[in-house]
């Protein structure tokens, strides 16, 4: 096995979403274990109140993970990716329809410094905002792919899957 990779859902979704499935099986195919946190029980507080519960459920996949493990988040999945990054080691971050900050919660997004970090985002997305992200992307030097898609990225599966390999490679 090359290595362990934790994928987390984003909010009114679950671990059985369309993003996190598709990649868990790509990761699979290449030899990555994987596992996707249920965080419905926690998304049931809001989108400011399920932040902490999210991270300490991340907090106990991590700690069960053999070896810093990769995260790959999706909305408020890759909101607290990022932020469990500044509490543990990780092996890298890969980051969908990120939020730059959730209304209602203190902390905006951020990430460890030096941990190798991917992030795509859609021109269209109508829930988290592009310019948000892309000033986060620029400011800490993490490459960024800007798809034409909606905040669910559906369109944009092929490109993702193709990016997320290549991301997946330069780790391995």
């Amino acid at each position: 096995m090359r290595g362990h990779i934790i994928l987390s859902h984003g909010s009114d979704s679950g671990p059985d979403a369309t993003k996190v499935s598709a990649l868990a099986a790509l990761a699979g195919s290449l030899g990555w274990t994987t596992v996707r946190p249920d965080y419905r029980e926690d998304d049931a507080l809001g989108h400011a109140g399920c932040v902490e519960p999210r991270l300490a459920r991340l907090a106990r996949a991590i700690a069960d993970s053999r070896a810093p493990p990769i995260l790959v988040g999706s909305s408020m999945g890759a909101f607290v990716s990022g932020l469990a990054s500044l509490q543990v080691p990780v092996a890298g971050v890969f980051l969908l329809a990120l939020p730059a900050r959730i209304p209602g919660y203190a902390r905006a997004f951020d990430l460890a410094r030096g941990v190798p970090a991917f992030m795509i985002h859609g021109y269209a997305d109508d829930v988290c905002p592009v310019d948000e992200a892309f000033a986060f992307a620029r400011s800490h030097a993490i490459p960024m792919l800007l798809v034409e898609d909606d905040h669910r990225l559906g369109n944009a599966m092929a490109g993702i899957e193709t990016t997320f390999r290549r991301f997946l490679e330069g780790l391995a």
